[in-house]
This record gives C-alpha cells, sequence and structure tokens, in this order.
C-alpha cells in the first residue's frame, strides 16, 4: 500500500546520498530503508542519487591501484562481522540496499520485517516508564536503533540531542509542538532541537528511531536510567 499522499516529513537529501552512496550508520540505513519502502516521493529521489552515483562512477578516471589491493579488499569483506538480528539470524554489511523495493503485510514494513525477522510478534519489549516500551536492535556500534511503543496520550520526557536523531513513524501518531507525525513520517532532530514529544489520542504509537549520540534529558528520573536504557 502507498502512503505517500499522508506523508508529510520526508528525509533530506543529505540522507537519502549518504544512503545511496552507503556512508551512513547501519541503525540510520535502516530508518532510511524502512521509510523509503513507505515513501514513493523519497524512494524516487533515493533512486535519482543512484543513478546520478552509478553515472560519476562510469565517468570517473581510473587510478592505479597498489599490486595485492583486490586480494585485500575481498579479504576484509570475507572478515566483516554479521549483525544478529532480533530472531538469531543476520545481516551482512551493505545488506539493507534493495530491500526498500519490497512492501510487506503488517505493522513493520518489510526492511524491518526481514532485519528483525518477523512482524510485532517478534519484538521484545522493555518496559522504560509510564507505559513506554522499548526493543533495541542490534547494529553496529556507530549508531543504535530501537522500536518504540507509546501509548496514545503518553508523552516521551522532556530531552534536547547532543546529535542526530531520526524518529520514523509506523503505526499512531505523535506531536511535537504544532507539528503532527503520522504514518511514513520522519522527524530529524538535530542538537539545536529540545523536544517533548506526545503520542496523539486514538491509537498507541510505534516508532522506529536510531541516534548517534546519548540524548540530554532534563529531569532526574530520565538521567538515572538511561545507561540503563542505553538512550
Amino acid at each position: 500500500m502507498t502512503m505517500t499522499q499522508t506523508i508529510s516529513h520526508h528525509l533530506t537529501d543529505a540522507l537519502l546520498m549518504g544512503y545511496s552512496a552507503g556512508t551512513l550508520p547501519e541503525a540510520f540505513s535502516l530508518v532510511v530503508a524502512t521509510h523509503i519502502s513507505m515513501c514513493d516521493e523519497c524512494r524516487a529521489r533515493a533512486a535519482t542519487f543512484d543513478t546520478v552515483g552509478g553515472a560519476m562512477l562510469e565517468t570517473s578516471q581510473a587510478v592505479a591501484m597498489d599490486e595485492g589491493s583486490l586480494e585485500a579488499t575481498m579479504a576484509r569483506i570475507s572478515a566483516a562481522q554479521p549483525v544478529a538480528r532480533g530472531n538469531g539470524a543476520v545481516t551482512q554489511p551493505g545488506q539493507m540496499q534493495g530491500q526498500h523495493q519490497r512492501r510487506a503485510r503488517g505493522v513493520l514494513p518489510a526492511p524491518l520485517q526481514e532485519y528483525v525477522g518477523g512482524d510485532l510478534e517478534q519484538i521484545n519489549w522493555r518496559p522504560v516508564g509510564m507505559g513506554v516500551r522499548q526493543a533495541l536492535l542490534p547494529t553496529s556500534r556507530s549508531a543504535s536503533v530501537r522500536l518504540l511503543y507509546i501509548p496514545a496520550g503518553a508523552s516521551v520526557p522532556d530531552h534536547g540531542h547532543r546529535g542526530l536523531e531520526l524518529t520514523l513513524v509506523l503505526q499512531g501518531a505523535f506531536m511535537d509542538g504544532d507539528l503532527r507525525f503520522g504514518p511514513g513520517d520522519i522527524e530529524i532532530a538535530t542538537e539545536e532541537l529540545e523536544h517533548t514529544p506526545i503520542a496523539a489520542q486514538g491509537a498507541d504509537c510505534i516508532c522506529l528511531a536510531a541516534t548517534d549520540a546519548p540524548l540530554r534529558f532534563r529531569a532526574l528520573m530520565p538521567r538515572l536510567a538511561q545507561p540503563f536504557l542505553r538512550i
């Protein structure tokens, strides 16, 4: 099912170009791939960047390589550690490219279902307080990614950011000030943003969120729990 007509908040060109070039941390690539599977507009823009990148490779001048470079590169690829997924399966480095073309039934889009090995029944939720639950997804150490379950009407503690946070809505919606983020919408939070997202009434909100640095909480209790919740 295409959801473009309901999506108001999209990815930036910088994120799409990073995804196309394979330079994003795996956590961010998972969020981008999942959004692209829900959004025709961003999927088309990503395809454009793929085309531009391919054209640049074709027109680039050849550069002489040291003897043994190919063998060394293949050895590094073979030695790369796969990332464990929620069902014990693994995702090889770079495997998410191309997954955004497929769609799946259920709450979780196809790239995310393939990553966790199924839909919501495969998720091992852990309570974080006030009815909110999270499920950390194994990924590379450069950034973290988690599923968040926020009951309708509940809020996330007021917080700021020490880096970049991408939050993609999969079910329900949340309000951030005057802005509403519904299914397929993605919020891009930088160090300048401090906010208190609130799940909209009507349906519990499920999000996929990736961060490359710990959040900054004002209240004492979230700060005390932060090392245990890894947020």
